[in-house]
């Protein structure tokens, strides 16, 4: 009897090479050698339950001492049900119409309370809901503010590896079979891939980054590497 494939997460940068056992990176990038901020290298990015599930892999720690006040601030940005008739609207053929989510990934640094005390430091996600009538990143309904110290059932940081639960249920959040995943790095061009939506059974075979509730049980699964396509930066 054979066994049903897993869907494949479709990255319109990289080329299939054939069946994976695990999930296949979204999207990669190559971080530029002078670049002040960490920036995401590797994402992995789909339906998992209910929620969209991310792993984010930067380039250097996003958060902590080392970055100091230059650490990550990130944007992902998801388009639900695969359509530019709902959610944002910037400019006529920009690639970011039609998100219905968008995902700010930052490194916070707040000065010390006190003379000769320890700045604070730690990793929050705000995501925010886009409607037809969002003309920025910033419009829409703050679905959720998550702290790393405070949210790890859906938010973890290990090294330089960001693993998140982006909630789906809202009832104004639009689902289709397939979503889009758009990231614009700093100075380079947006980063476009499609991947399984909400609808269709693809919340149930989608990638594992919380796996029971531990984010520890999935950690080993790693996206295969793949052949980049011809122009991908990756």
């Amino acid at each position: 009897m054979k066994r049903p494939l897993l869907p494949l997460l479709v990255c319109t940068l990289l080329t299939s090479t054939g069946v994976t056992a695990k999930e296949r990176s979204t999207f990669r990038y190559t971080a530029p050698p002078d670049g002040e901020r960490p920036v995401i290298v590797d994402a992995t990015v789909g339906p998992q339950g209910s929620d969209f599930a991310m792993r984010l892999r930067f380039d250097k720690a996003p958060w902590g001492e080392d970055c100091k006040s230059r650490c990550a601030n990130a944007t992902l940005l998801l388009d639900t049900d695969n359509s530019k008739q709902s959610g944002l609207r910037l400019t006529q053929d920009s690639p970011v119409n039609g998100a219905d989510l968008v995902v700010l990934v930052q490194g916070v640094r707040e000065s010390p309370k006190e003379e000769g005390g320890k700045a604070e430091t730690w990793l929050r996600v705000k995501v925010r809901l886009l409607g037809n009538d969002a003309r920025s990143v910033d419009d829409g309904e703050l679905l959720a503010e998550l702290s790393h110290k405070q949210d790890s059932e859906r938010l973890h940081v290990e090294d330089t590896s960001v693993y998140l639960l982006v909630d789906a249920t809202s009832a104004a959040l639009p689902s289709a079979r397939k979503a889009r995943v758009v990231y614009q790095p700093p100075g380079s061009k947006p980063l476009t891939a499609t991947i399984p939506g909400m609808i269709g059974g693809g919340g149930g075979k989608g990638v594992r980054i919380f796996k029971d509730g531990n984010w520890n049980r999935a950690r080993d699964a790693a996206p295969k590497k793949s052949k980049p396509a011809p122009g991908d930066n990756g």
